[in-house]
């Protein structure tokens, strides 16, 4: 399965439109997933989806090692997000007066999952990608290192004060429950 996902990358970086369009179709759902953890909107996830697909084929002749494929791609998809949502932070924000008219449903058995994809939103940008990387898709330091371009080290810094943070905002959380 690697050789053959090599051998479809080497394609693409050749040129080959319908190699580049598998490897797309093939690691489609890992885009989308994680584009989705840091935009946390549907629509904006395809928006990351769609520049990233389009980033990744103006520049798969630079990708010089095709076993880097999925560490290139996903660089691109953190770049692309970023982008979105700093694109993002320039929207007015709604008034309290709408907000207050909306209503919000939860449901049971999906509120952890929420709470935490909402904590991990709230973190600074280097944290998220760290925590994002590291407990959702299981790469290791140095993958991510790669990634995120900084040094080993840096990773295991933005981990610790990243988790450091999530636990801080449980408590939180707690307190405003119990208090």
């Amino acid at each position: 399965m690697e050789f053959e996902n090599d051998k479809m990358v080497k394609k693409a970086i050749r040129g080959n439109k319908k190699a580049f369009e598998q490897l797309i179709k093939q690691h489609y759902e890992r885009i989308y997933r994680t584009a989705y953890l840091y935009v946390h909107n549907e629509e904006d996830a395809l928006d990351v989806v769609q520049e990233t697909t389009y980033q990744a084929y103006k520049s798969i002749h630079s990708l010089k090692q095709p076993d880097y494929f999925m560490t290139w791609l996903t660089r691109i998809i953190i770049r692309c997000a970023g982008h979105i949502l700093k694109r993002r932070n320039n929207i007015v924000p709604l008034t309290d007066e709408v907000l207050s008219n909306l209503t919000v449903t939860y449901h049971s058995g999906h509120d952890e999952a929420i709470d935490l994809l909402n904590a991990i939103g709230q973190l600074k940008g280097n944290y998220r990608s760290a925590i994002i990387l590291f407990y959702y898709y299981d790469y290791s330091i140095k993958t991510i290192s790669e990634i995120m371009e900084i040094p080993e080290g840096t990773v295991k810094t933005y981990l610790s004060r990243g988790k450091a943070e999530l636990k801080k905002s449980y408590k939180d959380e707690e307190g405003k429950c119990n208090g």
